[in-house]
């Protein structure tokens, strides 16, 4: 098999971070990365080859019109899969068939998992914040868990588990009692009897055989069948990722996620294999982002030759390589200033620091969704078990947006209890500025209780 060719940047190039932000922004929201049979089943459907972001403007604005008639015409247009408002739903007894026949080891696996991310999240829930002026007045803010919330989980090319133990365990531990799954009604969405299982186990009654931009639709707004919810999370293509930024204010939603992402800083203590290792491990998503920033130039080499060796040996192995030939870079800093200056630019959804000391370089990050310090702290931890949620933002996103946490369920509100006598200290600085904004008959609401 040929060598690996990736594309290689070095800070002697003048626009070196600027290549590696074009690169990774080729799987942004904003550059419609959509699949050849994506496109297909698209003008099929449409009858031309609309934009994703034209696609889920009809399918949202129909389900929201039509409600579930919309939704069962789309599944059946874009998966293939009829069905009714009977079979809509999967049955409480295929839940419960699917975990009674799973496999005891998965089941025994999913609950210690699900014990790590409720201790973790639960360890991290905000608390109520008191102040009181003795006599005057307290101040309050208070929280309180969204009572629905829907779970997006992808079912394309595999089935993914990790995605329910990520989104409902948080939800749960900040008191969420009503959760709706939505998966595509695919071998690996609500007909996969691994995820049926792992459904059951966690508590989940409530699963539904649709997916891709019409199931967000119908979280959002409600359908005969699916009541609408609070509060949409998880992952999927541009069209779910769009749709879920389409129905934003109706609902909210975690992040706007895309595909994933990995950018390895390392040093010269950075064993080659397991920094060829990590950015196969998110390449082989395809597409995926996956990035090597060093400042010691025989690194480079070393992985390139490190994924030549490995790629072979995968069963996913020839996806990984065309994710890494398009997406990936192998790229040289001057030092380690400049690397970490181009990991905030680029403010990757995964960040793993192999060097002397990473603790102290991850003190120059400002920018990452996750941060993996040290060899032996793979991102497949984060991504299956240690219990930070793999809900990750993308794109550059970490700019400005965090990783799924049990606080993103909790609502917060102020509560204000004055005396009189705290009302009145406090009644001439509301006239001040009540006058000079001429919203006099707020002056007037404090007025009317001091007379």
């Amino acid at each position: 098999m040929a060598a690996i060719v990736m594309r290689r940047i070095r800070h002697t190039q003048a626009d070196a971070a600027q290549q590696l932000e074009e690169l990774c922004r080729q799987l942004s929201l904003q550059a419609d990365v959509v699949s050849p049979r994506g496109r297909a089943l698209t003008e099929q459907v449409f009858g031309a080859a609309l934009p994703p972001s034209k696609v889920v403007d009809r399918i949202c604005a129909d389900v929201r019109t039509r409600g579930l008639p919309a939704l069962l015409y789309f599944t059946e247009q874009l998966d293939k899969v009829r069905l009714t408002a009977q079979t809509v739903r999967v049955p409480a007894a295929e839940l419960d068939l699917a975990h009674k026949s799973a496999d005891p080891n998965f089941l025994a696996t999913l609950r210690r998992v699900r014990q790590n991310i409720l201790g973790f999240q639960l360890g991290l829930l905000h608390a109520d914040a008191t102040l009181t002026v003795a006599g005057k007045h307290q101040l309050r803010l208070r929280y309180r868990p969204l009572k629905r919330v829907g779970v997006c989980v992808p079912g394309g090319a595999a089935a993914y588990p990790s995605t329910l133990l990520m989104t409902v365990c948080p939800a749960q531990a900040a008191g969420v009692t009503e959760i709706a799954v939505v998966m595509p009604p695919t071998p690996n969405g609500a007909y996969n009897p691994d995820l049926l299982a792992t459904c059951h186990e966690l508590g989940v009654n409530e699963v539904y055989r649709v997916g891709g931009a019409q199931a967000v639709a119908a979280l959002a707004y409600g359908v005969e069948e699916i009541p609408a919810v609070d509060m949409i999370v998880g992952p999927g293509n541009i069209f779910v990722t769009l749709a879920k930024k389409y129905v934003f204010g109706q609902v909210a939603i975690d992040c706007l996620a895309g595909p994933s992402e990995i950018v390895v800083l390392a040093d010269e203590t950075a064993n080659p294999d397991y920094v060829a290792a990590d950015l196969i491990g998110q390449a082989e998503h395809d597409p995926a982002s996956a990035v090597l920033i060093t400042w010691h130039e025989p690194l480079l080499d070393q992985v390139a030759a490190a994924l030549d060796r490995q790629l072979p040996k995968l069963a996913r192995g020839d996806l990984a390589r065309a994710s890494l030939e398009r997406f990936g870079a192998l790229a040289l800093a001057r030092d380690a200033a400049q690397a970490a200056a181009w990991t905030n630019r680029l403010g990757p959804e995964h960040l793993h620091i192999q060097a002397k000391e990473p603790a102290q370089l991850a003190q120059r990050i400002d920018n990452a969704g996750a941060i993996f310090l040290g060899p032996h702290t793979p991102v497949a931890l984060g991504d299956y078990v240690a219990g930070p949620s793999h809900v990750l933002p993308t794109g550059g996103t970490a700019r400005f947006a965090s990783g799924l946490s049990a606080n993103d369920f909790l609502r917060r509100s102020s509560v204000l209890d004055f005396s009189a006598e705290g009302l009145a200290a406090l009644a001439e600085d509301v006239r001040i500025l009540a006058n000079k904004e001429g919203l006099t008959a707020h002056a007037a609401s404090v007025d009317v209780r001091l007379t």
